[in-house]
């Protein structure tokens, strides 16, 4: 492994651990856009992803094989898995470039990326894979979006400083609509899940992958678990046992350890051109398999248990379930529900109006304005306010909504009358969540 491959593993092992000690110290808000990364399933079921294709050339480049989504499919369905193929459209338009260094985070390409190579774009994406597509809709796996053009949401210095992002908001909404409607258009399959290339979340105009995807109704699709693949290692060889051999490891230490995950992998080269994956899958799979685990697409996995914190044996999971298929936003950004805490005056009007509100936050924040004097428009609440008081729903006291206080009984029973037109058994105080949403689900 070359010194600069292994400063790139160790940049990405620092971003990671460094993301997830931020996580947990910044707030939490409820959001429509919940980032799936695992879920609370008690049972031996997991998803695995596949990122940057459908992929029409062999697995390695040496190779004269099948195309190596293909292989993927073949494998996963020896076993009777079906997975989930997070795709591009087609990066032939990310010209012109030139092709960066094997082995760096610029092998593509140095501005842009292309799939699934510099000057090979036409051998990848669903433009271009009609019949790769095809094939991953009739075997029962699922097709998510990686956005059309693979091209950052904004810029990203430490890592990617040499790529060109996209400017606004709009851009990204038209990406990943091209994305979207061209699956719509010619296979009448509509995309429920997406994730930014290279989990570069945050827009040069202020917003981030959150605000995009909230227009266009998708979840955030993230992952618990990193297959491998992706680096280039010593040998190919090495790099087949780095995709299995951590799985033999995490089974042999906890059986039920991968429960409700979701597991990252490749649909494309890794930084020195080849996919173990393809080789390492069987393994993978072989050793789910041996300890009684199915695998299974995203949205099945999100069918047997949405929730992060929230599992199918909890006596509120039924509740929480139905709202949240409803379109109420029960939900914290991080996919918890966190049920123990008191459901404050914000979250009341973020639960009724949130789902609807991914417009009225852009225009508050280009408009720069305030829904109540102590409520800023970049409040991740603001929009919902807005609304919940437009709507007489919820009321400003001397101009203040005061979003952290606890709701009273009183007042989420008369926003839930009035929003939906029926009587709510209002819960006693003070209002916990699991409690608000109880009562709301046995109203409706």
């Amino acid at each position: 492994m070359s010194l600069v491959t292994k400063a790139i593993g160790c940049a990405k092992k620092i971003k990671h651990r460094f993301s997830d000690r931020a996580r947990q110290n910044r707030p939490v808000y409820l959001c429509p856009v919940r980032r799936i990364e695992r879920v609370a399933l008690n049972e031996r079921v997991a998803a695995m992803t596949f990122d940057d294709g459908p992929c029409a050339l062999p697995a390695n480049p040496s190779d004269n094989g099948k195309p190596l989504t293909l292989n993927l499919i073949e494998t996963l369905e020896k076993y009777g898995a079906r997975g989930t193929f997070d795709a591009v459209g087609d990066t032939s338009q990310n010209y012109p470039d030139k092709p960066g260094k094997e082995g760096s985070v610029f092998w593509g390409g140095i501005k842009f990326d292309h799939y699934p190579d510099f000057g090979k774009d036409s051998f990848g994406g669903v433009k271009n894979c009609p019949e790769l597509v095809k094939r991953i809709l009739d075997g029962g796996h699922e097709i998510t979006s990686h956005t059309w053009a693979h091209v950052l949401f904004g810029p990203k210095p430490l890592v990617y400083g040499r790529r060109d992002p996209l400017n606004k908001t709009e851009q990204v909404i038209s990406d990943l609509t091209e994305m979207h409607s061209f699956m719509k258009d010619n296979y009448g399959y509509d995309i429920k899940l997406s994730r930014p290339p290279h989990y570069v979340d945050n827009t040069k105009d202020g917003f981030s992958a959150y605000d995009a995807y909230a227009v266009m109704g998708y979840q955030y699709l993230a992952a618990s678990f990193d297959g491998a693949g992706w680096l280039p290692l010593s040998s190919y060889e090495a790099e087949v046992e780095a995709t299995w051999k951590p799985i033999e490891q995490k089974l042999m230490q906890d059986p039920d350890y991968f429960c409700g995950q979701i597991i990252f992998q490749k649909d494309g080269y890794n930084m020195a051109r080849r996919s173990p994956v393809v080789h390492g899958l069987e393994k993978q799979l072989e050793l789910l398999t041996e300890y009684g685990y199915r695998i299974v697409t995203v949205s099945e996995l999100l069918k047997m248990c949405p929730f992060a914190d929230l599992s199918p044996g909890d006596e509120n999971f039924g509740h929480a379930k139905k709202l949240l298929d409803m379109g109420l936003c029960i939900c914290y950004r991080d996919n918890t529900v966190r049920q123990q805490n008191l459901l404050t005056r914000g979250e009341l009007a973020m639960m009724l109006n949130g789902s609807k509100t991914a417009y009225k936050r852009i225009e508050l924040v280009r408009a720069r304005k305030n829904p109540a004097s102590d409520v800023s428009f970049r409040h991740p609440y603001a929009a919902a306010i807005a609304c919940a008081v437009e709507n007489s729903e919820m009321t400003l006291t001397m101009g203040r909504f005061v979003p952290n206080i606890p709701v009273t009984p009183a007042e989420f029973a008369s926003a839930c009358k009035k929003h939906f037109g029926c009587d709510i058994t209002a819960p006693t105080a003070p209002v916990s969540r699991a409690a608000a949403i109880r009562a709301l689900s046995n109203a409706l």
